[in-house]
Formats: structure tokens, sequence, C-alpha cells
């Protein structure tokens, strides 16, 4: 071991969102313990609270970037992007979480925790450089996610969630571990910078490297619900808790997507001609899954959970573009579908009531009649998830298949775009239901719009909008991050 795989002081500053949300998800599991008030909002303030701090850590730690923990984590703007990312994904659950627990009379303090450590790790996947630490940080997440899954204890639905989620999440683990195995035969190390350099030195077995990618691709597009393996995204989707289901189908998945750029762009990317066929089937695979399967849902979560296995199928295809414009495109797509995705979701758990009873389609009729500010809200999420300019969901898909066509995938391109035509048929179908029919049950029994569940619409609302309006800044900074992942 070299000199510089000492303990160096920078590396304490390197670590501090992941120290901000361990100390704070622990602080809630120790004032669960010892107060009586388990249904407190101060749960979710200190979770609030916990989770601005760790993006502030998260810039600081970026102005003292490098190499930390003898190159276990790799701290730079790349990281710094995903870090932001999945943490805007806890602070953007956090707020609608705090109505639905009420309303489902649930204690707070265990899922605050629990949220935090899900974050925690999926901030150590998107910093790590090594294929343990990029483990760890996967089953960390991951825990904390099946617990989440099934949070509401005597609901059905959401223990058989909880359990399929983890029973599945286990075993798409255990290739990804298999893999990691594997890599190491091959090259001596599980350190993705030097793997890169043995494969480039021709140091290793390429019979045992395309097993191991090909296993490590499994673990990871299990992860991010993409096709063949999206079994279980639709079940867990529709029985989880609908704060968990928007969390799970955004944080989870950004930071896989950041372990998929630091492998395979990293680590693999010598060896691209030989995986990017495989990405380009499931990216195909995955759009048409989803987009073909949402046409016959009438329940709204269940409908979302096969549009993300679709959108999971469009950042595959720019991963398949296997460039620095289709990391860059990546990055601006996931940041614009974390804000989307969980503010569809924030409409769906504020018209679901107690008990979660509504969540048919049929339900949201009249909504823009009862509650206008909550339809305009979900309306601007659906037009982004479409693909309409001036949404951040536009600029996400343009720049995608921009990056596609310029790494010549031309039928890829064609087809995704035939897919997201598709695709605006079920969304608009949620558009009519709220603006050209009468109000039902659900939609006369919707509740005023609490501030907290304000915040949960408007914001979302606002960052889509200010991402397809005002897209330079962000892409500027993917951009010159996308350089810094090889």
């Amino acid at each position: 071991m070299s000199a510089s795989a000492g303990f160096h002081p920078g590396d304490i500053i390197r670590f501090l969102p992941e120290t901000i949300l361990a100390v704070a998800g622990t602080l809630l599991m120790v004032l669960g313990a010892v107060t009586r008030r388990r249904k407190s909002v101060l749960f979710g303030n200190i979770s609030l609270v916990a989770l601005i701090a760790a993006i502030g850590g998260a810039f600081w730690a970026n102005a003292n970037g490098g190499p930390a923990f003898g190159g276990l984590l790799s701290v730079d703007g790349f990281a710094t992007f995903f870090r932001v990312v999945v943490i805007a994904a806890g602070i953007l659950t956090v707020f609608p979480s705090y109505r639905f627990l009420e309303r489902q009379d649930a204690e707070t303090c265990e899922f605050h925790a629990l949220l935090l450590f899900s974050v925690l790790g999926q901030c150590l996947m998107a910093a790590s450089n090594d294929l343990f630490m990029i483990f760890i940080g996967l089953e960390v997440s991951s825990i904390a996610s099946y617990v989440l899954a099934g949070y509401l204890r005597n609901d059905k639905n959401a223990n058989e969630a909880a359990l399929k989620y983890f029973l599945l999440g286990s075993f798409a683990t255990g290739f990804f571990l298999y893999g990691v195995a594997l890599i190491y035969g091959a090259t001596g190390s599980v350190n993705l910078t030097v793997v890169r350099t043995a494969i480039l030195h021709g140091a290793s077995d390429p019979v045992f490297l395309g097993v191991a990618a090909a296993l490590v691709f499994i673990g990871l597009a299990f992860k991010v619900s993409a096709a063949p393996f999206q079994i279980w995204a639709p079940d867990v989707y529709q029985g989880a808790p609908t704060p968990v289901a928007a969390f799970l189908s955004t944080g989870p998945k950004a930071a896989a997507f950041a372990a998929f750029l630091r492998i395979f762009v990293t680590a693999f990317q010598p060896i691209g001609s030989r995986w990017e066929p495989l990405v380009w089937g499931v990216a195909l695979a995955s759009m048409c899954v989803g987009n073909f399967a949402a046409l016959w849902q009438t329940n709204v979560k269940r409908l979302l959970a096969y549009s993300s296995i679709a959108h999971a199928g469009y950042v595959l295809v720019a991963l398949a573009a296997n460039s620095d414009t289709g990391t860059a495109a990546v990055m601006f797509y996931l940041a614009a579908y974390v804000c989307t995705n969980i503010g569809a979701f924030s409409c769906v758990a504020y018209l679901s009531g107690t008990g979660e009873r509504y969540q048919s389609i049929e339900d949201f009729k009249g909504l823009g009649q009862r509650q206008p500010l909550a339809a305009a809200m979900f309306t601007i999420f659906l037009l982004s998830l479409i693909g309409v300019p001036l949404t951040g969901g536009f600029f996400g898909k343009f720049y995608i298949f921009k990056a596609a066509l310029e790494s010549r995938l031309i039928w890829l391109t064609v087809l995704g775009l035939l897919n997201s035509a598709v695709a605006a048929y079920y969304y608009l179908r949620i558009l009519v239901m709220m603006y050209m029919h009468e109000p039902t049950e659900a939609t006369e029994a919707a509740e005023p719009l609490t501030p907290s569940v304000r915040f949960a619409l408007i914001v979302p609302a606002l960052a889509t909008l200010v991402l397809g309006i005002f897209p330079t800044w962000i892409l500027e900074f993917a951009g010159k991050s996308a350089a810094l992942v090889k």
C-alpha cells in the first residue's frame, strides 16, 4: 500500500455529508427510544435540517475535493452532483411525509431515521471509487429501503411489497457481489482506477471480465428497475407508502446510475464495444416494457411504476452512448426526473386519503375544479414526464437522444422517440380525468392543502420549470463533471 493510502485530516471533510446523515439518523433512533412522543413533527424537522446540512457538507467537501481514505472515495464534481441529487430527493420526500404519516397514524422517528440512512448509502455510492465501497453503500441504502417499503406494518400490501423487494433485492445483490469477486480475480484489485489500468494493459482475462461485467450489470439493472429485471417495481411501488414509493423511484435509482457510470465509464470503458450492445438491448426493452404496460394500468402508482421503468430505459440510452456527452445527459436527466417524479407521487399522496383508498386514475376526475393548485402542479409533472418544452423532462430527453445520435445509435434513438410518443397517451389520460370530468367522491373529499403539502408540490414544480427554461447552468456543471469520471 502506498503512502497516499494513509489517513489524512482532509478525508473527514470529504466524508462530511455521510457523517452528518449518520449522526442525525442515530440521534433520531435514540430520541425515538427515550421519548414518548413518537409521532411528533419534531423528527421530520430534525431530518430536514440534517439533509440541508448534508447538502452544505457536499459543497464544502467538493471545495476540498480529491481522493479520500486511500482512494476508496473520489470526491469530485461528479460525486457532488449525485450527492446533491439524492439528498434533494430525501428533502422532497420529507415534506409530503408530514401529512401522510399523520393521516395514517404512523410513527415518525423511525421513518425519518431510515430515510437518512438510505440517503447516506446513496451518497456513499456516488462518491465511491472502489467496488467494495459501492457494495457497502448499496447495502446501507437497500436495507433501509426494504424497511421503508413495509413501514405501515398493518397494511398487507406494504408487507407484501417489502417482502418482494427484500427477496429479489438480495438475489440481485448476490449477482453484483459475485461480479465484484470475478473482477478481483481477473485484475487483482477492486479499485476502479486500478481495474481500468489493468484492462488497458491487457493484464486480465477477457472471459472473466465479460462475465464479471454482465453480473455487475444485472445487480445494478435491478436497482434501476431496467427490463428484464423490473418485475419487482410495480408491486413494490403500489404497495409501499406513497412518499416511500416516490423516494424509491428517484434516490436509489440516481445512486445506482452513478455507480453504473463509475464502473462502466471508468473501469470498463476500454472494453465498451463488449457491453454497449447489452446496454442497447436493455434500454430498448425497458422503454417498450414500461410504456406499453403502462397503457393498461388503472392504478396511478402502478402506472408511475411502469413509467419509471421506461425512464430507466431512456437513461440507459445515454449510457449506451459511452461518451462524455452521454454522461452529462444522464446527470441532467436524473436531476430533472427526481423533481418531476417526487412531485407526481406527492400529488398521489395528497389525494389518496387515509388508508390510501384513492389511487385509481378515475379518482382524479374533477381535481382541476376542486383543487386547482394541486391539479396545476400535477399537470406540470405529467408534461415533464412526456417531454414537453419548457420543462426539465424536455431537455433531459433532448440531450439523451443527442448523445445517442452523436454515437451513431440511430435505431435506438428512433425507437426511443417512438416510445416517447406512446407514453404521451397514458400521461394525457390523467390530464383528461382532472379537467374534463365532474368531481368524484375522491376529489370531493380532498383536504385543503397544508403548508407542507404546498411545499411538496410547488417546489418540485418550480425546479422542473427552471430546469426546462434555464438548463445551461446545470448542463455546464454536468459536462465538466462528466470529464472527471474517466
